[in-house]
C-alpha cells in the first residue's frame, strides 16, 4: 500500500475544543503518525499526517467535522512527499 503525506490547516472553531486530542486519538486508531498544534491566530490548526494513503484519507474526512464542539469551515489539504520521519503521533506546542 502506497504511503503518502498531507499538510493540513484546519480553519474555524477548532481551539478549545480539545480538536488536538481528538485528532491524536484518530490518527493513532488508523495507524498515521505525524503531529498536530494549533496557531497563534486563534482559528487553525496545522497538522502533518503520513501513513498509508486510505488511513490518510480517513483523518482527512474526519478533520472536516472535527469533534463534538468544533465548527470547521476549511480544511485545506497539501499533499506532500512522503518522508517516513514519525515514530507516532503527537501534539506539538502551539506556534
Amino acid at each position: 500500500m502506497e504511503n503518502v503525506r498531507a499538510h493540513l490547516y484546519i480553519k474555524g472553531k477548532v481551539q478549545g475544543v480539545f480538536f488536538r486530542q481528538s485528532m491524536k486519538e484518530i490518527a493513532v486508531r488508523y495507524g498515521v503518525r505525524g503531529w498536530v498544534r494549533n496557531r497563534s491566530d486563534g482559528r487553525t490548526v496545522e497538522a502533518v499526517l503520513e501513513g498509508p494513503r486510505d488511513a490518510v484519507a480517513k483523518v482527512i474526512e474526519w478533520a472536516k467535522i472535527g469533534p463534538p464542539g468544533a465548527r470547521v469551515e476549511e480544511v485545506e489539504v497539501n499533499w506532500e512527499e512522503y518522508k517516513g520521519e514519525f515514530q507516532d503521533f503527537r501534539i506539538l506546542p502551539t506556534v
